[in-house]
């Protein structure tokens, strides 16, 4: 990580421990053809950070992009990126995803087979080591890796495709990380990707998210600024009136 990316970082840490949740635009349905614009324009709108969705067609349906993409996104961001990793064989990239900027590197249980090695490897090579968890998944199984990674994920959809609906059951792994990492005197970050609205964020920032990702709540607006600043005046108010954990304030 470069020291002007590892001080991106820094801030972003300190935005989540002074001010609470903030949305991380996904950028998967943005203008490819503006790039750096849809950059510019996003961090121009208040983005903390951008969200980078890698798709190989094999763990998932759906192609997306590779190295080229988020290494001109790299070039082009002053804020941190998130590189999730929706691939087989994860283990085999994050070197490449690493050393072309990725402040985070997201990475899927399911698609693991040594979940400690590779988290350490990411760290090793400077980034952020993040795990991801897909719906079906108990959350149960990432207790024995949540000592090894800065950050973890909840899937609040099946991964693969934007525009679904948003899954309840992601309050219920969010609720249980939250509480996990009381217990166990962790510090990792909790995110959710996926379902994310005017009527979802809330919930999830109660259930304890911080690291907040919205795809076309955001991508699809006429005013990036305004989506971004709706959305985490919400996940704020949420998750000030309720303690991390507590479900009682769902959708």
């Amino acid at each position: 990580m470069s020291h002007q990316a590892g001080q991106a970082t820094d801030r972003l840490a300190a935005t989540l421990d002074a001010h609470g949740p903030v949305v991380l635009p996904a950028l998967l349905l943005c203008d490819y053809g503006h790039l750096a614009r849809e950059v510019e324009r996003l961090e121009a709108a208040g983005a903390k950070a951008l969200h980078l969705d890698v798709m190989d067609g094999r763990f998932v349906p759906q192609l997306t992009y590779g190295p080229v993409v988020v290494e001109a996104v790299r070039r082009a961001a002053k804020v941190p990126i998130e590189t999730h990793l929706m691939i087989e064989e994860p283990e085999a990239s994050v070197e490449t995803y690493a050393k072309l900027g990725s402040d985070i590197i997201t990475v899927h249980i399911e698609a693991l087979d040594d979940p400690r090695a590779t988290l350490e490897t990411i760290a090793a090579l400077g980034s952020r080591a993040h795990l991801a968890i897909s719906p079906n998944t108990p959350v149960e199984t990432l207790e024995p890796w949540l000592g090894s990674c800065d950050g973890v994920l909840v899937m609040g959809v099946e991964p693969g495709y934007g525009g679904q609906k948003f899954i309840p059951s992601a309050l219920d792994k969010l609720a249980w990380l939250a509480a996990a990492r009381s217990r166990l005197n962790a510090s990792f970050r909790l995110g959710l990707d996926g379902g994310i609205a005017s009527d979802t964020i809330g919930p999830v920032a109660a259930a304890g998210a911080e690291l907040i990702v919205a795809g076309s709540a955001v991508m699809r607006a006429s005013d990036y600024g305004r989506a971004i600043a709706d959305l985490e005046a919400l996940a704020r108010v949420a998750a000030s009136i309720v303690p991390p954990g507590d479900l009682s304030f769902r959708a």
